[in-house]
């Protein structure tokens, strides 16, 4: 990353639109922008699959759910955040994988410009090439700053959406069955 450029960049911005990058307030702010962007765009260029490369013979054929993960993003139209939560789960053939494997994959993948809809998509492929399980779903709902303080500024608006590989897609059973545990047990109710 070219923190040398970003904090150009930022004091560009501040001129831009009227301020001094030279105030007390603001003289810090384009290094602290740069370790900001260091740290919430970590997962740039890095590749998933190590993540997954450690599992362990198991031969439970049931249902793995890990949901409510948190998860932060930053909108690739806006750069603004969006936010919410990552719901998880899958099918093993023979092999499972740790839990904080799941959280960190979404961490990885979440810390990129993005689009909710694509990074739904790259965790269900991700477990697919990494896991090769019967099925896995992934689901994401979260409340995109773009609209919520700019724009159409609905703040609480979630948008949720869905990536549905192998069984989980050919069997409306089992995707029923993954929707109905996320759906129902929700973040404390």
């Amino acid at each position: 990353m070219d923190r040398e450029k970003i904090e150009t960049a930022v004091r560009l911005i501040f001129e831009a639109v009227g301020e001094d990058p030279s105030r007390e307030g603001l003289r810090a702010t384009p290094r602290r922008v740069a370790d900001m962007y260091e740290e919430i765009l970590a997962g740039l260029g890095r590749d998933p699959r190590p993540l997954l490369a450690t599992t362990f013979e198991e031969h439970h054929k049931e249902m793995v759910i890990l949901r409510d993960i948190p998860l932060y993003s930053l909108c690739e139209h806006h750069m603004l955040p969006f936010h919410g939560f990552a719901h998880i789960g899958y099918i093993p053939r023979g092999r499972i994988v740790g839990l904080s494997k799941l959280a960190r994959l979404t961490d990885l993948l979440s810390k990129r410009f993005q689009v909710q809809e694509r990074l739904t998509s790259e965790i269900a492929d991700a477990l697919i090439d990494g896991l090769a399980p019967v099925g896995c779903g992934v689901v994401l709902e979260a409340e995109h700053l773009c609209m919520a303080m700019r724009g159409i500024q609905r703040p609480g608006a979630r948008m949720i959406t869905s990536a549905m590989r192998g069984s989980f897609r050919e069997n409306s059973a089992t995707r029923a069955e993954f929707l109905a545990i996320i759906r129902h047990h929700t973040r404390g109710e």
